[in-house]
């Protein structure tokens, strides 16, 4: 039987794996927390992966932390680019899989098209910069490593902009939100599943892949959506970036280009109006 160990178990994306993994119990499931895989402790960190003997990882652990990553460099660094580095070579010298979780802030923002997997990178941040650092050291250490890029993640767990807003609509007659950040949101069980169909997929193909919801949208955008699906009364506003200030800058445009995730991988991606809509059900 495969193990399989997802690290983040409390993130979005691990909690959805972990719903998801009750359909698939031909495998054995290991849902760590970061006690039970500490990314910000490496040598702990190699005596972790070795007690517990992956044959597979889903590496949905990191430094999210956008903002607070541009005063904790340091930490930002050693979670996401150091950490990733140990875990392939774990999986290289082990011959297990890695499919590895890297973001669309490994990009500068200032194309005006979706962004292909071989598009040049140019963090403006530090969490991209630890982030990009990671797919660089991941590639390195473990050439048949899969990563996946994803932009926008939300769910019904953990801290996110759907939540942040459901929460906020609920309190206030009225909210801003910014309308000049072009992307589009992740469903994170519709990445779950999709990580899950790549690992059972006849043929493993490493490499970097795109992955998000389909459809080109503003935060702004999204904001107004989940006021329709959740039925607020609430008034949304639409504001430039430079009105709302964040200590991290943010790229402007991040729309991720899917045609290689979907050619390979034979993957449907949903529209993110439809599974913005499975949230609220």
């Amino acid at each position: 039987m495969k193990k399989i160990l997802v690290t983040g178990a409390n993130g979005q994306l691990g909690s959805e794996l972990a719903i998801l993994s009750a359909n698939y119990s031909q495998y054995e499931w290991i849902f760590a927390d970061r006690t039970q895989i500490t990314l910000d402790d490496l040598e702990l960190l190699e005596i972790q992966l070795n007690q517990i003997q992956p044959d597979v990882i889903f590496n949905c652990g990191g430094y999210t932390a956008v903002d607070k990553a541009e005063t904790e460099k340091e930490l930002a660094f050693t979670i996401n680019h150091r950490a990733v580095e140990l875990i392939a070579k774990y999986t290289q010298e082990n011959n297990a899989k890695l499919i590895h979780i890297s973001t669309d802030y490994v990009f500068n923002g200032t194309s005006s098209i979706a962004l292909n997997e071989d598009e040049k990178t140019n963090p403006i941040n530090v969490y991209g910069a630890s982030k990009r650092a990671g797919e660089i050291a991941c590639l390195k250490e473990n050439p048949n490593s899969i990563i996946i890029r994803t932009s926008w993640v939300y769910s019904k767990f953990g801290n996110n902009f759907v939540k942040t807003m459901q929460r906020l609509m609920q309190e206030r007659e009225a909210v801003n939100v910014v309308n000049d950040q072009i992307g589009s949101p992740t469903y994170a069980a519709d990445l779950a599943q999709a990580m899950i169909d790549i690992f059972e997929f006849p043929e493993w193909i490493p490499g970097i892949y795109n992955y998000s919801n389909e459809g080109e949208i503003s935060w702004y955008e999204f904001a107004l959506s989940i006021k329709e699906f959740g039925g607020y009364s609430c008034n949304v506003g639409g504001i430039s970036s430079a009105s709302y200030p964040t200590p991290a800058k943010r790229p402007e445009f991040s729309l991720l280009d899917k045609k290689k995730i979907k050619t390979i991988y034979n993957l449907d991606i949903p529209n993110y109006k439809e599974s913005l809509k499975k949230m609220f059900i």
